[in-house]
């Protein structure tokens, strides 16, 4: 009985917590339907009347959303996939084969991930105009997959330090590659955090603003969360407009977690189990 009274503050912590991220995201939702004339005399926090789609309409026509999506789930997906990929890779020289200097390979990756991308602005834009690659696609997949996978590196290399090196033996001793052990025996282990990382790298890299802005000009290869700051900033959308944006925006991305949510959880089990 004490037990499950000392659940209750923890329930109602997070029933709290969660108000306050599905309370904003269907405040944003209601309003995107709402005609601006509605939003004008009842407020923000009023039901609609009505289901008002030409504010989610005109968005979608205004910036060709559906470019902008293509872009940002060509980006995103190659960047999570190519940032695992690396990770492991790098993961696995420095976790289970003992490079020399490890601690300072690692301290490197950890203060690649601490620079502030603000930092990286002028040497990527100066770089990516000496090789060709500006205003391309490929350039921000390049960028984002090496910075992504600082952390993944990171990550990856203390899990697969505490690796068993019994089964590692084992399998050298039946003739197993080096490539053997990785895709066979260390990748099938690694799974459920692999996963999460493929999920975090997503979402990471859909929300990125500032690189695509910088790197990014034409309209044909600027992303969503870029194609969202340049026409806020146009001053050209009601209110309606900026919270169909703000929906067609966030909705991609909320569906891809939703999606992968059971990856997510059994990735946090195992790690919290491990």
């Amino acid at each position: 009985m004490t037990t499950a009274l000392r659940r209750y503050p923890v329930l109602i912590a997070l029933v709290i917590a969660a108000l306050f991220m599905v309370v904003p995201f269907l405040i944003v939702a209601v309003n995107a339907v709402k005609s601006p004339t509605e939003y004008a005399q009842n407020g923000p926090l009023s039901l609609p009347d009505g289901l008002y789609l030409d504010g989610l309409k005109d968005f979608w026509e205004r910036v060709d959303y559906g470019q902008k999506l293509f872009n940002s789930l060509l980006i995103s997906g190659s960047v999570a996939a190519l940032a695992v990929v690396l990770s492991i890779l790098n993961a696995y020289a420095i976790g289970i084969g003992r490079v020399r200097g490890r601690t300072w390979v690692l301290a490197f990756f950890v203060l690649a991930n601490m620079l502030p991308q603000e930092a990286l602005v002028y040497p990527v834009y100066y770089l990516s105009k000496e090789v060709g690659l500006y205003d391309t696609r490929l350039s921000v997949i390049i960028v984002f997959t090496v910075i992504q996978a600082a952390f993944g590196t990171y990550l990856l290399a203390s899990v697969l330090g505490q690796f068993p090196r019994e089964i590692i033996e084992a399998a050298r001793i039946d003739g197993a590659s080096r490539w053997q052990v990785l895709w066979r025996i260390v990748v099938p282990v690694s799974r459920p955090t692999l996963g999460v990382l493929l999920v975090f790298f997503f979402i990471w890299t859909w929300n990125e603003f500032l690189l695509p802005l910088v790197m990014l000009i034409s309209n044909d290869n600027q992303t969503v969360s870029v194609a969202l700051g340049v026409l806020q900033g146009q001053r050209l959308m009601d209110a309606t407009m900026t919270n169909a944006a703000a929906l067609l925006g966030v909705l991609p991305a909320l569906v891809f977690f939703l999606v992968f949510q059971r990856t997510l959880t059994r990735g946090i089990a195992v790690g919290a189990v491990k």
